[in-house]
């Protein structure tokens, strides 16, 4: 027992001055120092240290694990291995979950999932969240294969993703090089026309455009370099700067003649700031922009401009367009937007590709046209003998 019995100034205001603190082995198979609150006698404290241990030893027997049991222990584990904002997403699908958190481990069947499945789909999700619920599901459960030695093999081969055939899919909403000249054209604000044109003609996710430091601008050569971003998870009071989504998401990138004149202007109004430095966020100042003040002044300028409503998001989609219908090549397009392979590009713009599909055809169909001119000539020629042979057999005739 390890009962201990507070310093003066450690006492509480009525006299609680007993405590207890013990080690114990956590979900994960990791030791653990808990200490309690404080209780007024030796005895309350001896009382709740049995206690504690023994709810311990009813987690740790994996046969009473709930299924909420082991997403916490997997989403212990996850804490110091996953990026905060892989967390904040473990957190936000917890929620879809909640039918399942009671259920034992051991009575965990395909009937409990079918069920769950059941009630996900009365929900307004897109398919593609609904299977990213499903993936996550499968990542508990595999933990729990992994490190509790538990068997979910019967349930994990009859689980099914979730499909539906009649959803309609999302139209990408994009402003054409037109719309975005009508879009800009109304933006006067030394800080906003450079902002809107980093997002159209960079292709930058609102996170990195937050993230953009002066240090990051190199004028000599002009070239933005893109190392860093700002989840959106944080707000004003709390920001912090994050590596980017994947290893491929850094990159250095030349930046055109038009948003580089409005960045100098930028740059050098900056510069008359006493506090200025090179640490100053390009968009904001020594704080980076608020997310909502982007996306108001976005809402405004689409309005007075009078062009469609699209997300700050869909500024990214509009600078994929502008490449493809410029003919870019669909690595290089991959590359400027920091994506990880071609295939997420192409999966994602494959259809302002149709154009170029049609490049092919019309290449196809020119070399038959070539093919047929040449089983032309050869026809000809066939035509041509046949006549001279039927010549010469009617002067051997005559």
């Amino acid at each position: 027992m390890a009962i201990f019995q507070a310093k003066l100034k450690d006492q509480t205001k009525d006299g609680r001055k007993w405590y207890f603190s013990t080690y114990y082995k956590g979900l994960d198979g990791v030791n653990r120092l808990h200490r309690s609150k404080k209780y007024m006698t030796k005895k309350e404290a001896q009382e709740a240290e049995r206690k504690f241990l023994l709810s311990i030893d009813e987690k740790i027997n994996y046969k009473n694990m709930t299924f909420k049991d082991l997403y916490y222990a997997f989403y212990d584990y996850q804490n110091d291995k996953v990026r905060e904002t892989t967390m904040q997403t473990y957190r936000d699908r917890i929620k879809y979950l909640e039918l399942l958190e009671k259920i034992k481990l051991s009575d965990l069947n395909i009937k409990h999932f079918e069920l769950w499945k059941k009630e996900i789909n009365k929900l307004s999700l897109s398919t593609t969240y609904k299977n990213d619920l499903f993936k996550f599901i499968k990542s508990i459960l595999n933990f729990g294969t992994r490190w509790y030695d538990l068997n979910f093999t019967p349930i994990y081969n009859k689980m099914t993703n979730f499909n539906n055939p009649n959803e309609l899919k999302k139209e990408m909403e994009f402003f054409t090089i037109e719309e975005f000249k009508k879009f800009i054209s109304v933006e006067k604000d030394i800080v906003y026309r450079p902002l809107f044109e980093t997002l159209y003609f960079m292709g930058l996710r609102k996170g990195e455009l937050r993230g953009l430091q002066w240090k990051d601008i190199d004028f000599n050569n002009k070239i933005m370099k893109i190392h860093k971003q700002i989840p959106s998870i944080y707000g004003i009071d709390n920001y912090r700067l994050s590596p980017l989504k994947t290893q491929n998401s850094n990159r250095d990138l030349p930046i055109n003649d038009i948003l580089l004149k409005d960045l100098k202007k930028l740059y050098y109004h900056c510069q008359k700031f006493t506090n200025f430095s090179q640490e100053w966020f390009v968009f904001g100042n020594d704080m980076p922009i608020p997310k909502d003040k982007i996306r108001s002044r976005k809402n405004k300028n689409c309005k007075e401009a009078g062009v469609k409503q699209i997300r700050i998001h869909d500024f990214r989609h509009s600078c994929a367009s502008f490449l493809i219908n410029y003919n870019a090549n669909i690595t290089l397009v991959a590359k400027y937007l920091g994506h990880s392979k071609i295939d997420e590009t192409l999966n994602t713009y494959s259809h302002m590709y149709q154009s170029r599909l049609e490049d092919i055809v019309n290449l196809i169909n020119k070399s038959n046209i070539e093919e047929k001119n040449i089983d032309t000539q050869i026809e000809e020629i066939i035509d041509t003998s046949y006549e001279e042979k039927n010549d010469d057999d009617i002067s051997i005739s005559l």
